[in-house]
């Protein structure tokens, strides 16, 4: 079992639409995929018309497999099961603050499932927290949506910097260029900056800012499903490939 992160400390980056676009592409390509919602906002779990287990809380989630389990739905579409979120999400962090060896419990829960996934998708909410370090610790591979700006730039330096700083394996780490303007000499120019200075942690797909994107709040479905021969579609059928070469 695979587990691909999606992950940003900022907020507003693509990072939802991403999470769901990639697990749908895992399904479609015939990987038994969970995506688990961890952001209380619960949005991948709206995009597929699927609601939150009210049983499902703090407790449950770390530390009753049987709950956990109970709270996967299955979607519309083959080979894809979702983990919606619910707003005691909202309280992961204190409740593991209170948990010994709170740094793994996300890794235990998901344990309790591999042998039903070959992929498993965390949508995860923009915050470094012990819940994000539980995130870093049990992924393979944590994809970083970032809008090519000048904040966006610090604050993927942030982030490589607390990996660091905490001894946390960088080459997880696959940063990306989302919703980019190609009309835009600043997108451009940050584009190329942080190409040369991240090379290694940078992936080569980036995602265009496009209206099909802001449909799937309407369609509630993804964009690979509604219009997969879009700029937008093929891009996130790209980045689904890339990633799979990377953790493979």
């Amino acid at each position: 079992m695979k587990i691909i992160a999606c992950y940003s400390n900022k907020g507003g980056v693509g990072k939802t639409a991403t999470s769901v676009n990639l697990a749908y592409a895992m399904a479609a390509s015939g990987h038994k995929t969970l995506l688990c919602d961890l952001d209380p906002q619960g949005a991948s779990g709206f995009y597929f018309r699927v609601k939150p287990s009210k049983r499902l809380t703090n407790t449950a989630f770390f530390k009753d497999a049987g709950k956990f389990a109970d709270a996967i739905r299955g979607s519309d579409y083959d080979n894809l099961d979702i983990l919606p979120a619910n707003m005691s999400f909202r309280d992961f962090d204190v409740f593991l603050s209170q948990m010994h060896h709170s740094h793994n419990r996300l890794q235990k829960s998901l344990k309790s499932v591999k042998e039903d996934y070959d992929v498993i998708v965390l949508d995860c909410p923009p915050t470094i927290s012990t819940l994000s370090e539980n995130v870093f610790r049990s992924a393979n591979a944590i994809v970083v949506p970032v809008i090519p700006t000048t904040l966006s730039e610090r604050t993927f330096e942030q982030l490589l910097a607390f990996f660091k700083e905490s001894k946390l394996p960088v080459q997880k780490l696959h940063g990306f260029f989302s919703m980019v303007q190609g009309v835009k000499t600043l997108h451009i120019e940050t584009m190329e900056a942080m190409g040369d200075k991240f090379r290694k942690r940078f992936l080569h797909t980036h995602i265009p800012f496009a209206s099909d994107i802001e449909r799937m709040g309407v369609y509630r479905a993804p964009v690979l499903a509604t219009a997969p021969n879009s700029p937008a579609g093929m891009a996130y059928y790209e980045l689904s490939k890339e990633i799979m070469k990377k953790i493979n």
